[in-house]
């Protein structure tokens, strides 16, 4: 016999399933955006790469990363600066944000440099910022072997390089123009960094662990990353190598290929990629077109995939939503 409820019981089941005390859906975390090298925090084409997560994720709070509120002169930092000042002034306004730094963690997205410098970001401040899921586009991890990086008709940025061509390694340099900081020179024989590298690189040689000295900092704080995803563009002609976008290295004069598992900064574990791969954090991925050619699809399946809100993740921003920026 079909036993129907009272009617008192229905109306309070429908009242408590209503009530305003009952706990909201878990939004997604905040989401920060770095952009590359002659690119402004403030541009349009990356503010729509932010309306997009927040469409597929809605409640997402999306930061983009500046090192001047100026749009200019943020530009301007992305040629001119010294990256280890540049990594610490983000690290300290993230961790005195008044959202960023209330979240129990945090997604990140980099475009080319910006990839980079978001993970010498995790290895620095991982203490302070608890980035989870880091996924980089067409970014220098292995560094380049050339200065192949100006758009057509930047002027700007091709002043810059006839600096950087002229003396890579001189102390003025490595501490003024961003690109020359992640700049390698190896020893194609080899395939191992040459000495005026690791003795004047600013950034990379230390950011990779590549001295004999090892900073077991960096290596703890990139495994405890929830997911590192690098992306390659399969014709990328703007980072070379581009398969510097997966640790791999490029021999100059063969073309030969030696991949991440195969090179010693993963088999002695340097900065905790064999950790992070070993729990299946670790993720190459490739796609279409050169470089920051990037379709709409390609990042709501990002979004999708790697940011979307977890059974643990936040209550959101409030009010405050997505970031405004006045352009």
């Amino acid at each position: 016999m079909l036993h129907l409820l009272p009617l008192s019981t229905l109306l309070l089941i429908t009242s408590t399933l209503a009530s305003p005390l009952a706990p909201p859906a878990p939004k997604p975390l905040p989401l920060l955006i770095w952009h590359g090298l002659g690119d402004n925090y403030a541009a349009d084409g990356l503010h729509t790469v932010g309306d997009l997560a927040n469409e597929t994720n809605p409640g997402t709070y999306v930061y983009y990363i500046r090192l001047d509120e100026d749009a200019a002169s943020d530009r301007t930092a992305t040629f001119l600066g010294n990256v280890t000042e540049q990594i610490a002034q983000v690290c300290e306004d993230i961790a005195t944000h008044d959202v960023l730094s209330k979240a129990p963690g945090l997604n990140a997205l980099g475009f080319s440099q910006g990839g980079q410098f978001l993970r010498g970001l995790v290895e620095r401040c991982g203490d302070t910022v608890k980035i989870r899921n880091l996924v980089t586009f067409g970014s220098q991890h292995n560094g380049i072997s050339k200065y192949q990086i100006c758009k057509d008709g930047d002027w700007l940025c091709k002043s810059y390089v006839g600096l950087l061509k002229a003396n890579t390694w001189g102390t003025w340099v490595q501490g003024h123009l961003v690109p020359s900081q992640y700049f390698k020179a190896t020893n194609d024989s080899t395939g191992e960094p040459t000495p005026e590298y690791l003795d004047n690189s600013n950034f990379l040689a230390d950011i990779n662990n590549e001295r004999v000295l090892k900073n077991v900092t960096y290596a703890k704080n990139l495994a405890r990353l929830d997911n590192f995803v690098m992306y390659l563009f399969e014709d990328d002609t703007t980072v070379i190598p581009k398969e510097s976008g997966w640790f791999s290295y490029t021999n100059a004069t063969s073309g030969e290929v030696v991949g991440l598992r195969e090179r010693e900064i993963y088999k002695e574990d340097w900065i905790g990629l064999r950790t992070l791969d070993k729990r299946g954090g670790l993720h190459f991925r490739t796609t279409e077109g050169g470089h920051m050619q990037l379709s709409d699809e390609v990042l709501r399946e990002v979004f999708e995939t790697w940011f979307k809100p977890g059974e643990d993740d936040w209550s959101g921003a409030g009010e405050e939503g997505q970031e405004i920026v006045e352009l």
